[in-house]
């Protein structure tokens, strides 16, 4: 649970700013790096952002290789619709696997196949073997074993840090999924040019071990018993009418697909904004992207203390929508930059909000099925949101894409007002 000491002083600095300003500080860090002086926390934490990179250097190798495979739009397209795809087909069918089974056994398998599948591209690219087709094929395979490890992933995380630092858990963890972001694609480019796309496919294998080791030695704490549901069918049933039940669940559902929708326009646009900066503006946009995160979750435990975490979600959006307005209106690498640092800073402000009341909303019997629609309606929104985005820039062009989705999104906060986010009054 919350240090009493961490607590006392984060509560004299919000009635009295002037008393201790360092010791405010220092107990905010503290508080946001708490769930790292738990070991369990700490070691699948360092391993999952070692995986997180080489998965997306794998992202960044794979786009490259099927460049160089062939010139056409609709084969390049197609690698990020091989990625997207997995999640409308398998997300919650994930959930409820994850649910109905050993979840520590189905995360090894996951984390398997994902080792088998980029290993085989790795080798098939070495050799001269991989074709468009087969690139497709596997880069399916990794998206699909990505999402069936999503939701049980996630559901792990309150077993391994106490309840009252649950908040600054799921902040890091999106943290370091972001800090990977920025990383990933940088190491990817220089794996592709000093050994080209196939090293980096077998780098994205090896990446997965320090998981799997954690994973083979961790002993969880037995699982309180579930509804009695031997089929995957009948455990989605029961999931979608929990959901239905459960109006914290809804709101989170809600207030997720109206931001991921919109927001999905500053992932589809970044790269043409970017290209007058060259490629390695982009490296420093998404580098800075990278540091808000940190930033963000270092400053979030602290903001969901003095604040509802309406009021987080309601302020984090501003600031994103305020960023993705500054990115088209600035020829400044250095400002743009910036715009993106407080974007990915909003990022996790919204999302790590939103992560946390989903895990936090359900038992444990079925919180694997509510993470995998938190996940469905999340990834889904930012896919159809990309495209859409996409299309209509290419019509109107790149400034009044962004400006428009920038202002649906502060307008889509009048949400709510019927829709509000609430947790246990333990969750710090």
């Amino acid at each position: 649970m919350n240090h009493p000491s961490a607590d006392a002083k984060a509560n004299t600095g919000a009635a009295g700013v002037s008393a201790k300003p360092p010791a405010v500080h220092s107990s905010a860090l503290a508080a946001a790096l708490a769930p790292l002086r738990e070991p369990l926390f700490r070691t699948l934490w360092i391993a999952a952002v070692i995986s997180y990179t080489g998965s997306w250097m794998q992202n960044i190798a794979t786009g490259w290789l099927m460049t160089s495979l062939t010139s056409s739009p609709i084969w390049v397209a197609l690698v990020q619709a091989a990625l997207s795809l997995p999640v409308f087909l398998i997300a919650l069918p994930a959930g409820a696997l994850a649910d109905i089974v050993d979840r520590r056994k189905f995360l090894l398998y996951t984390q398997a196949s994902m080792v088998a599948a980029a290993a085989v591209l790795g080798v098939l690219t070495l050799t001269g073997t991989a074709k468009p087709a087969l690139l497709l094929a596997f880069t399916f395979l990794m998206g699909a074993g990505a999402v069936m490890n999503d939701p049980a992933w996630q559901s792990i995380t309150p077993d391994l840090v106490p309840l009252g630092k649950l908040g600054a858990a799921v902040a890091l963890n999106s943290a370091g999924f972001n800090f990977a972001r920025a990383l990933g694609p940088a190491l990817g480019g220089l794996v592709i040019a000093t050994a080209g796309s196939g090293s980096a496919f077998l780098l994205n294998a090896v990446s997965f071990f320090g998981v799997i080791l954690f994973l083979y030695h961790w002993k969880p704490a037995q699982r309180e018993p579930g509804r009695s549901v031997s089929t995957v069918a009948g455990a989605m049933r029961v999931g979608i009418k929990y959901a239905q039940r459960e109006p914290r669940m809804k709101a989170v559902l809600v207030r997720t697909l109206s931001f991921s929708v919109f927001a999905a326009a500053f992932w589809a646009l970044l790269p043409l904004i970017a290209s007058k900066f060259g490629a390695q503006g982009f490296g420093a946009m998404l580098a800075g992207f990278g540091l808000g995160a940190l930033a963000g979750a270092g400053a979030l435990p602290a903001a969901q203390r003095k604040f509802s975490l309406d009021t987080v979600v309601v302020i984090a959006t501003l600031v994103f929508a305020a960023a993705m307005c500054g990115l088209v209106r600035t020829n400044s690498l250095a400002f743009a930059s910036g715009c993106a640092a407080a974007a990915g800073l909003a990022w996790i402000g919204i999302l790590a909000t939103l992560n946390l009341v989903a895990q936090t909303v359900s038992p444990a019997w079925v919180r694997a099925r509510v993470i995998s629609m938190y996940v469905l309606v999340l990834q889904g929104g930012l896919a159809v949101g990309s495209a859409a985005w996409g299309l209509l820039a290419s019509q109107a062009g790149v400034r009044p894409t962004l400006t428009l989705a920038a202002a649906i999104l502060v307008a889509a906060l009048a949400l709510g007002r019927w829709y509000r986010l609430r947790v246990s009054a333990m969750i710090a």
